[in-house]
């Protein structure tokens, strides 16, 4: 019986390409997306045409009841969750400190913290041996921005992936003894869309020369990296950050 995989804001960029990867190498996936059902179900249809299974599911990961109705959803349409990527995440218009405002810092840490909280529950609910569950991997889809701290640009953003970080750690710790492991990802300058939501569509190119290997990263190679993390090549790792940046 295939594995399930949920991929939270799978619609597009590293959750599209991840949904992808992991459709080929047999699992059934659930795309979760907000907002795009079009694009969403374009990746699925992608899956299908090649003899995939593929779901898509609309949850705000934010909200405490549309994560639970997501994963009741899988259980019921794909059976119980062996992979979670927690993917999605959001940045709003490049800002300095003192252009930053509660609303948009809450909204951020909403989504890329409280949003993977909530949908590392629900799956740990699910994976736990503790509870009759056969175990599984979370993946958290973390940035270098971590540890480079945006500034300038995206300081609240940054902030809200540092929280992604020590969560993973927390984690990690807390569920290994339920079978389930916890890792992350920290993807560099990617070419993905979501530069176009911090109003610099073209940002990869403008940033491309500070990175060593003088170029920024496709979004296939950040699936690669979830990928092997999901697999039972890393199943000695727990609490392990790879960095897919170019040695920045």
């Amino acid at each position: 019986m295939p594995k399930v995989a949920v991929i939270t804001g799978a619609s597009r960029g590293i959750g599209a390409a991840t949904a992808k990867f992991l459709a080929a190498q047999g699992f059934d996936v659930c795309v979760n997306y907000l907002s795009n059902s079009v694009a969403a179900q374009a990746v699925v249809a992608e899956i299908e045409a090649v003899g995939g299974r593929a779901i898509a599911v609309q949850a705000d990961v934010s909200n405490e009841k549309q994560v639970e109705h997501l994963f009741a959803k899988v259980e019921l349409e794909l059976g119980p969750p062996y992979a979670l990527i927690n993917n999605a995440g959001i940045l709003f218009q490049q800002a300095r400190l003192s252009e930053l405002s509660a609303e948009r810092i809450n909204r951020i840490f909403a989504v890329n913290v409280t949003g993977s909280f909530l949908c590392s529950k629900y799956a740990a609910k699910a994976m736990s041996t503790r509870t009759g569950g056969a175990g599984g991997v979370i993946v958290n889809v973390s940035s270098v921005a971590a540890r480079l701290g945006a500034a300038g640009e995206y300081v609240d953003y940054a902030a809200s992936k540092g929280a992604l970080d020590t969560m993973t750690i927390g984690l990690a710790k807390e569920l290994a003894d339920d079978g389930i492991r916890v890792n992350a990802v920290r993807p560099g300058y990617i070419y993905t869309t979501m530069h176009a939501d911090g109003g610099e569509p073209a940002r990869v190119e403008r940033l491309k020369s500070s990175v060593p290997m003088q170029r920024g990263g496709e979004p296939q190679e950040v699936a690669a990296a979830i990928a092997w993390l999901v697999s039972e090549q890393s199943s000695y790792s727990a609490g392990t950050f790879i960095e897919v940046a170019g040695g920045r």
